[in-house]
C-alpha cells in the first residue's frame, strides 16, 4: 500500500510518501512555516511525490493528521485529504497528534505507558493516555494543568508532548519525561494511517472552541419594514 500522509497540525506543514508493504520511507517534503499551511502545502506534498518517484494515481491511501493542534493547520490539512481521497477515488484517514506522539514514543523508548500532552492555551493541557501496545487508556480531553496532574499522578505514564515538562512539574511525583514536540514525525502518521481500518472520512479533532468567536455588538438590528 502507498500512503501520502500529511501533517498541518503544528507549526510544521509535512508530507511524505510511504510503501507499507516494504515497510519503506520513499519521500518527504518538511517547512517549519509557523502560519501559511494553505499556500504551501501543494507545493510540499507535490516536493514529497517527485522525490519518492510515485505520480498520484498510484496512491493507495491518504493519511491525515486531525489535531489537536492548530484549528486553521487542521482544517487545511483535513481538507486536502479529503480533496485528494475525493479525486483519487481512495480512503482517506485521519490520526491524531496525540496518537503518533505516543507512538513514536514507543518506537524510541519500547513498550511504555504513555501519556502525550501537548500545550492547548488558555491555561489548557490537551492529553491522552495510551498502554504499552498503543491502547487507548484515556482521553482526548482538554483539561486544567492540575487536572493534567492528576491524570499522570493515577496512572504514572512516561510523559511526552509540549506540555509533559509543565504537567510532571505540576504533578509533583517521579515522572519520567520524554520528547517535547508538539508533533510526531510525518512518518509516524504514515505508518499509523496505512494500519487503520478506513470508515468515516476524517474530521478535525477540536477538544476545544476556537478562539475567534462572533462579536455579537457589532451585529446591526434587522431593519422592519
Amino acid at each position: 500500500m502507498i500512503v501520502l500522509a500529511i501533517d498541518t497540525a503544528s507549526a510544521l506543514c509535512a508530507a511524505c510518501v510511504y510503501d507499507s508493504d516494504a515497510g519503506k520511507e520513499l519521500g518527504r517534503s518538511v517547512l517549519d512555516l509557523g502560519k501559511g499551511h494553505a499556500e504551501h502545502l501543494m507545493g510540499v506534498v507535490n516536493d514529497a511525490m517527485a522525490e519518492a518517484g510515485v505520480d498520484f494515481p498510484a496512491l493507495d491511501r491518504i493519511a491525515v493528521a486531525v489535531g489537536p493542534g492548530s484549528f486553521t493547520g487542521v482544517r487545511v490539512g483535513v481538507s486536502a485529504a479529503r480533496g485528494f481521497a475525493m479525486a483519487l477515488k481512495i480512503p482517506a484517514v485521519g490520526v491524531t497528534t496525540l496518537e503518533a506522539i505516543a507512538a513514536e514514543t514507543r518506537e524510541r523508548s519500547g513498550a511504555r505507558k504513555v501519556m502525550a500532552a501537548l500545550d492547548g492555551g488558555r491555561g489548557e493541557v490537551h492529553l491522552a493516555v495510551y498502554d504499552e501496545a498503543g491502547a487507548l487508556l484515556f482521553g482526548p480531553v482538554a483539561t486544567t494543568l492540575q487536572g493534567a496532574a492528576a491524570i499522570a499522578r493515577e496512572h504514572l505514564p512516561l510523559l511526552v508532548g509540549s506540555a509533559a515538562a509543565t504537567v510532571a512539574e505540576e504533578a509533583g511525583a517521579r515522572l519520567e519525561t520524554g520528547a517535547s514536540g508538539s508533533t510526531a514525525d510525518i512518518v509516524v502518521y504514515a505508518r499509523l494511517g496505512a494500519i487503520k481500518v478506513a470508515g468515516e472520512r476524517p474530521k478535525p479533532l477540536y477538544l476545544r472552541d476556537a478562539d475567534a468567536k462572533p462579536q455579537a455588538g457589532f451585529v446591526l438590528p434587522r431593519i422592519r419594514s
